[in-house]
């Protein structure tokens, strides 16, 4: 525990009974998460996930971001991967570690950016955005990125630029032979005067060469910088996005990025050729790139291929907050499937423009409500509640199950949601055994509403699992799933499976 103006505890998992030593760095294996009582250390980077109080003390839960180095301070953190950039091939047992875990990061975010998608029909949002995820689950038909759009709408603009690369005619002065010389300038004329002879031709002297004013093509012009520094980082994107679908290969998404990046990189040679440098980002475009429609289009997406790089840092740092959307998604699609069950509200969603710490919407509390008319329930989806109750404080769980009946005057029911992320894979049978004991040991403490169920919701790995575990009066389900093809499958069914079960009936 670090003291000062307040106390905080560093935590490996969200239901850890201990905290970690205050002496030792967070690493890969750790879920970067730390709990404090009243405010938070100004200078800690961090994220509040849940803000509640126990017993009229203030209690917050916290997020720490992914280094974007191997180490950082405040809090310490040592032996993370350090992310990969566009074009870079990974050579060592590090980089290969951080290309995975760039690749999961990537699956997440395009289950997350389907959403967006899906919100142009409000009305049939959930339906639209499971039919989404259905198709995700063939990894040989890879959904819409970016880079594949520009594959597509500008393999013939970047052919057109090829065949009429803009050059300016710029002047050089040089030896020139005298019946090839056409202007001379007032440097080229002092240079001239200084020659001995009395004529033009003696001061020519043997070579009958003098210093004139010649014009030459140039084409490192900065349109054509831009160009350049285009068709690289196009190049680099393609050759990542074919790295991270490699059994797609016979799909024609996967044919459109191979044959573009091939262009991109002919283009490239053939500017490099003609000495064209390469733009830096931020440059201020000239008329040229503002209004030829060619270098306009390719300006254009360059800049966003620039702010993906920018986006990608900020979710490179906070992956876990990213997972706690997709894990909220993937529990209210569950539920939306029962056949008993009737989406009676849901919360405006609200896209954003660019993340923010990892999040790329906003909403309001809950995030869809259900009637199950057979049960007799209303059933809440909570992700991050403005008020969690103390239970849900002790247990650290920012997503959660909201159960009431109308027609009785009982206590409402949670069911804890716990998404843990991590650099590496967490176990899953260890971590039900832990959720477990703490949901056994929540039994005791007196409350306005009743938590005896648990849900875990964490990333595979490649390895898809479900897995439950009980004790006295208490149950903790586990679903352990990626973000694409068959662990994505496998993962919502376990889904559905849960969302089946007896969680909403009055006994455990």
């Amino acid at each position: 525990m670090d003291r000062g103006d307040t106390l905080t505890s560093r935590l490996a998992r969200p239901w850890s009974g201990r905290s970690l030593n205050p002496d030792l760095p967070f690493g890969p294996s750790h879920c970067l998460l730390s709990e404090v009582e009243g405010a938070a250390p100004r200078d800690l980077e961090h994220t509040v996930l849940l803000n509640g109080s126990v017993r009229g003390q203030s209690r917050k839960l916290l997020l720490h971001p992914y280094p974007k180095r191997q180490s950082a301070t405040s809090p310490a953190r040592e032996g993370f991967p350090v992310r990969l950039r566009s074009g870079q091939e990974p050579s060592t047992a590090s980089e290969v570690f951080a290309q995975e875990m760039l690749r999961r990061m990537n699956e997440v975010l395009a289950r997350i950016q389907e959403l967006e998608e899906a919100l142009d029909d409000p009305a049939n949002l959930w339906s639209r955005l499971r039919a989404a995820w259905k198709r995700a689950e063939d990894e040989k038909d890879p959904r819409m990125a970016e880079i594949v759009r520009q594959s597509r709408e500008l393999r013939q603009p970047l052919r057109d630029l090829e065949r009429r690369i803009r050059r300016v005619l710029r002047r050089h002065r040089e030896l020139t032979p005298l019946d090839r010389v056409q202007e001379m300038d007032r440097a080229s004329m002092r240079w001239l005067s200084r020659q001995p002879g009395r004529t033009i031709a003696e001061r020519a002297g043997a070579g009958q060469r003098i210093l004139a004013t010649v014009r030459k093509e140039n084409y490192d012009t900065l349109e054509n910088r831009v160009l350049h520094a285009y068709t690289r980082l196009a190049a680099d994107v393609a050759r990542e996005w074919m790295r991270e679908h490699p059994r797609a290969k016979g799909s024609t998404r996967y044919s459109d990025v191979e044959a573009f990046r091939k262009t991109c990189r002919e283009l490239s040679r053939t500017l490099q050729e003609h000495g064209v440098a390469v733009a830096p980002a931020g440059i201020t475009p000239n008329y040229v790139l503002m209004q030829d429609k060619g270098y306009r289009v390719v300006r254009e997406a360059w800049e966003l291929l620039l702010r993906r790089e920018k986006v990608i840092d900020d979710l490179w740092a906070w992956q876990a907050q990213t997972w706690t959307d997709f894990a909220a998604l993937a529990i209210v699609l569950a539920i939306d499937e029962l056949e008993e069950a009737e989406l009676i509200a849901q919360s405006p969603i609200l896209w954003r423009s660019e993340a923010v710490v990892g999040r790329w919407f906003d909403q309001d509390r809950p995030l869809a409500v259900f009637w199950l008319r057979e049960t007799g329930r209303i059933v809440e989806v909570q992700s991050r509640p403005e008020n969690p109750g103390s239970l849900l404080t002790l247990a650290r769980a920012h997503v959660s199950l909201k159960i009431t009946d109308p027609s009785r005057g009982e206590l409402p029911r949670r069911v804890a949601v716990w998404t843990p992320h991590a650099a590496e894979r967490i176990d899953l049978s260890t971590s039900l055994e832990e959720t477990k004991i703490l949901l056994e040991q929540l039994q005791q403490v007196a409350a306005n509403e009743i938590l005896r169920n648990g849900l875990i919701i964490t990333p595979a790995h490649e390895r898809p699992e479900a897995a439950a575990a009980k004790g006295r009066r208490v149950r903790v389900d586990g679903v352990a799933l990626d973000a694409s093809g068959a662990s994505l499958g496998q993962g919502l069914e376990a889904l559905r499976a849960f969302a089946r079960s007896g969680i909403y009936g009055d006994a455990v």
